[in-house]
């Protein structure tokens, strides 16, 4: 980052990374076979991740940031020739920030399943043809599985902090409940402890989306000639979701019923700001994401559940050891304070905090002072 430490790879010498492959500062451990929770198989998993900061010599000082559904590595970073967007989290993590990386080394892995550099639906199988349909179903649990074996390829046994927020906040959870252990700190930030009904609703409406693309082709579209993949049914799942993460009141303070400049919606042609504003996030993240990718997490998502197998929800919690910080946001209708008060409820010793914002769900995203102070807190104790 401008102004900050160069990243630097805390892992040990015996080549779990590989430099100069892919976009930004990412490097790829290469963990081997992984067997999943269903039974499944995955013959060779690489997990791509960036970092940031020094290794402390006794390994202590690691924050394990975890992304949310379309995010990736790049916590943290300029928009340039080697990565196509900015940080996504430069707000909390850098120098002089709240995760200050004169003192953390910041470790950022991409989430398996994704499509950012680590294992998912477009990786090459071993016959050398990309996985597509035959890419095995995911949990949560699997994701946060690979993980810890990334971890123990960099020589990590104990992390001082693992924070995430949606999607990343449930393997955040997922492993504080699985390795109780090794986390020292726990920051769960706009998620939840299980997937709710309405979480798995709206999901199975975009899920639905994409494979009902005719470009889906089955989920083996990489053969395609470019434009004829399922491109439509991921941008209509991506506004689905996008009009989840904002609130109704905010997207009236922004759009009201306005038209789109220059376009006329009585003409059945014309686009009102709010469609015009959903069709961009669409158009972006087709230009970034694989839909095969985008099912495979948003199962994962809807089957999360940290008490699977482990006496329910609240026995799962009271495992937990880490010093917790739980924050919800009061205008979030993905993941309402009352589903984000549960991980609060039952962990032992939680610190509960309630975070305003007119935003809704996206607001983890964003600048918020009460964030960067409790998570200063917690990382000061």
């Amino acid at each position: 980052p401008p102004g900050g430490p160069a990243p630097t790879a805390p892992c040990p010498a015996s080549g779990a990374w590989h430099p100069g492959r892919g976009a930004g500062n990412r490097r790829f451990a290469e963990l081997g076979p992984r067997t999943l929770e269903s039974g499944a198989e995955l013959p060779e998993v690489t997990l791509a991740y960036e970092t940031w900061g020094e290794l402390a010599p006794d390994r202590s000082n690691v924050v394990l940031v975890l992304h949310a559904l379309t995010g990736d590595s790049h916590v943290l970073g300029a928009q340039d020739a080697s990565h196509p967007s900015a940080g996504w989290w430069e707000d909390l993590i850098g120098p002089g920030r709240p995760i200050d990386t004169a003192r953390w080394c910041v470790i950022a892995p991409n989430v398996l399943g994704g499509c950012q550099g680590s294992t998912g639906p477009s990786s090459p199988a071993p016959d050398g043809a990309p996985y597509g349909s035959r890419f095995p179903s995911l949990t949560v649990r699997d994701q946060v599985e690979a993980e810890r074996a990334l971890c123990d390829a960099l020589g990590i046994k104990r992390l001082a902090l693992v924070i995430g927020g949606s999607m990343g906040g449930m393997r955040a959870v997922e492993w504080a409940a699985s390795h109780p252990e090794r986390v020292e700190r726990l920051a769960v930030i706009a998620t939840s402890a299980r997937a709710s009904a309405d979480q798995i609703a709206w999901n199975s409406v975009q899920i639905a989306a994409i494979r009902d693309d005719p470009g889906f082709a089955g989920g083996d579209y990489y053969d395609l000639p470019a434009g004829e993949g399922p491109h439509r049914g991921l941008g209509t799942a991506r506004r689905v979701a996008h009009t989840t993460y904002r609130t109704a009141a905010e997207l009236e303070a922004r759009f009201s019923n306005l038209p789109q400049d220059g376009e006329d919606p009585l003409g059945a042609q014309g686009r009102h700001q709010v469609t015009s504003y959903l069709d961009h996030h669409a158009a972006k993240l087709c230009r970034r994401f694989d839909a095969n990718s985008y099912l495979v997490l948003a199962h994962a998502m809807n089957t999360h559940d940290v008490g699977r197998g482990r006496g329910g929800t609240a026995a799962a919690l009271a495992t937990v050891r880490a010093r917790t910080l739980v924050v919800a946001i009061d205008s979030d209708r993905l993941f309402p304070p009352d589903l984000v008060a549960e991980m609060a409820t039952h962990v032992p010793g939680a610190t509960w905090r309630l975070a305003s914002s007119p935003i809704g769900h996206d607001a983890f995203l964003l600048a918020h002072p009460g964030m960067r102070e409790w998570i200063g807190d917690l990382l000061a104790g």
